[in-house]
């Protein structure tokens, strides 16, 4: 759904980039709001419960790091520098998993289910305050199902 221009290049109509603009000022915003609400509660960025929720989800509360990555979208540098955070605070440890030890696991220790229980309560009321406060029941639906077809 695009228009041609002379080149041949395609170009997104104006609906969809006015689409595109809103979704992420939006998304910014929502995030800044979010992350804000966790730092007034004394609690880590929003980067810390992605990989504690992705963990507590997995079988047996464990993950090797590509899995992280690939479910939390943090780029790899990034996320071995959040797991090197989330081991030293004890909220995941790191198993081997390969007889030679190269292969490792990334494990949600108890004090990590804790501390997103912990967040949960902080994030959930902020998605509440920043986004159900702001749609109504069915406009949450609608909103749902169309960000569901970008995925």
């Amino acid at each position: 759904m695009s228009d041609k221009t002379k080149n041949g290049e395609k170009r997104p109509r104006p609906e969809t980039t006015e689409a595109w603009i809103g979704l992420m000022r939006a998304r910014e915003r929502v995030l800044a709001r979010i992350e804000a609400d966790f730092k007034a509660s004394g609690l880590p960025p929003l980067g810390w419960y992605d990989v504690l929720w992705e963990l507590v989800q997995a079988e047996g509360g464990r993950l090797r790091p590509f899995d992280l990555e690939a479910r939390t979208l943090l780029a790899q540098y990034n996320l071995s520098r959040l797991i090197d955070r989330l081991v030293k605070e004890g909220l995941v440890c790191r198993e081997a998993f390969d007889a030679d030890g190269r292969g490792q696991w990334v494990v949600i220790t108890q004090a990590g289910r804790v501390m997103r229980e912990r967040m949960w309560q902080t994030y959930g009321a902020s998605i509440e305050a920043h986004v159900g406060a702001r749609l109504t029941e069915a406009e949450s639906r609608q909103l749902a199902t169309l960000l569901a077809k970008l995925r």
